[in-house]
């Protein structure tokens, strides 16, 4: 049983910001096919601003729910666009399942975890199939539940949650865009990963690299 603390948490962002600066240019030329070719601009951006915030605070003094409250309000304000909202209610959610807590165990994090899936699903309104980050966010958490249920490890719930985001989406390339820019696409889009799909099990991935 692990033991998670604010600075556990503020290193899994900083991880998450890395590797969003990595897949930057990947992550525009997934955008460029589909939609307006920014979105590695924007992940990159918004995870940056989350990592210098939460870098600057107090991990002593700060407990795990301010520090997902923090990436929320940080990750808005630094990109208003559609991924905005999504995140910071995610970050909102989780820093809600884990109210009252100073050190979260693996079970803590998964609640958090599905948590945030639920947070981008509710605020998104798509459903799987529909070719969005939700490709990858719900088997993630179904994944972590499954995960929790037979008590494996921090490790091994993240690993699942990695390796179901990654099929997922893959799997956005087979179907036809329901919801944002790329819906107007219709057809055209088959073929194509969607990119917050994609960003999304990259974050994830990020996640257990940064907890690990």
């Amino acid at each position: 049983m692990s033991e998670i603390t604010s600075a556990n948490l503020i290193a899994m962002f900083a991880e998450i910001a890395k590797s969003m600066a990595e897949a930057k240019a990947h992550l525009c030329e997934l955008d460029g096919v589909i939609g307006d070719a920014d979105h590695g601009i924007a992940m990159d951006l918004g995870f940056s601003t989350v990592a210098t915030n939460l870098g600057a605070l107090d991990a002593g003094t700060t407990d795990p729910a301010a520090v997902f409250n923090t990436a929320a309000k940080s990750f808005l304000n630094a990109i208003g666009a559609s991924s905005g909202p999504l995140y910071a209610t995610a970050f909102m959610r989780a820093g809600a399942s884990v109210k009252g807590k100073n050190v979260l165990s693996d079970d803590d994090f998964a609640d958090a975890f599905i948590a945030m899936a639920k947070g981008i699903q509710d605020r998104g309104k798509a459903e799987i199939g529909d070719k969005t980050m939700i490709d990858a966010w719900v088997p993630a958490a179904e994944a972590v539940e499954a995960a929790k249920a037979r008590g494996a490890s921090l490790t091994e719930l993240l690993d699942a949650a990695g390796k179901a985001a990654e099929t997922g989406a893959e799997a956005t390339k087979a179907m036809i865009a329901s919801k944002g820019r790329s819906a107007r696409l219709g057809e055209r889009a088959i073929g194509h990963i969607d990119p917050g799909a994609a960003s999304a099990a990259i974050l994830i991935r990020a996640m257990g690299r940064g907890l690990g």
